[in-house]
């Protein structure tokens, strides 16, 4: 992996899993990834959708968490010790007085603090393959959008479906987005057809990188996930992508240079007629 004390270059990697029941198990899993990416001489680092805890029946409850909480302490602590930001791509979030959950990103700075969190706005009620998946029989959506300065760029949070609703990625963009995260737990029907087309246009029109860390392995119903995780770039090059059934880490480097050129050369952001705001 690339590194550099120009701030112009960002290592990354996104952690690519294949998370189960066992949320002391998947925890331990993410955070040996974590540390590795780490010590690899990743800045920032992302988990995928629900790294602590994937069902593929219908558990009798959901294994709800305060944020800080048992699944992202460790993380905490693993970025203060490597100066590393990290997104904690999603866990459930508890709700007082409620079996319901929040799907929560939870945004680490480099210091080990909790910079931002962002609780999924899209849920995925959806027929994939024959099998009815209804999260909003397990969580309850978010409604605000979040972004946050972390490592000298700003990020804009999203998680999994939200992916196919280019209106939140670009309230990030009028926010002055460069990086744009996608933790997700994507089918693999869907994720064959949309999710490669999908992540390269937000890149595209918000002209921003993206990283999207996936589940592989069955999810939601026992119905497979597609696991691809990618890291793109602002003229939508897939910088590094991964296997579609393996856990591993995948890195690049991100160059805000080259973020910048292609916002020179083609201001589309600076262009637009419609809509705006923040």
């Amino acid at each position: 992996m690339t590194s550099s004390t120009d701030n112009r270059l960002l290592p990354v990697a996104v952690i690519q899993l294949d998370a189960g029941e066992d949320v002391a198990a998947n925890v331990v899993t993410a955070e040996s990834l974590a540390r590795e990416a780490a010590r690899a001489g990743a800045r920032f680092i992302a988990l995928p959708e629900m790294y602590h805890f994937r069902s593929t029946g219908r558990p009798a409850e959901l294994p709800g968490e305060s944020i800080p909480g048992p699944s992202t302490r460790g993380l905490q602590a693993i970025a203060a010790e490597h100066g590393a930001a990290i997104l904690a791509g999603s866990v459930c979030e508890a709700i007082p007085d409620s079996f319901k959950v929040h799907n929560t990103s939870v945004l680490i700075g480099p210091d080990g603090g909790i910079i931002a969190t962002y609780r999924k706005i899209h849920l995925f009620d959806v027929e994939v393959d024959g099998v009815a998946i209804r999260e909003s029989d397990w969580y309850v959506p978010g409604d605000e959008t979040v972004s946050a300065d972390v490592l000298g760029h700003r990020v804009g949070l999203s998680i999994c479906y939200d992916l196919r609703f280019p209106e939140l990625y670009r309230r990030h963009a009028d926010r002055g987005a460069e990086i744009l995260t996608v933790p997700a737990s994507f089918t693999a029907t869907s994720g064959a057809a949309h999710w490669e087309s999908l992540l390269r246009a937000r890149a595209i029109e918000n002209q921003s990188f993206v990283l999207a860390p996936g589940q592989t392995g069955p999810g939601s119903g026992g119905v497979r996930t597609y696991g691809n995780s990618m890291i793109v770039d602002p003229w939508g090059v897939v910088l590094a992508r991964g296997g579609d059934d393996r856990t591993e880490i995948i890195a690049a480097t991100l160059d805000f240079g080259r973020l910048a050129e292609v916002r020179r050369r083609l201001p589309a952001l600076r262009h637009r007629r419609l809509g705006g705001g923040v």
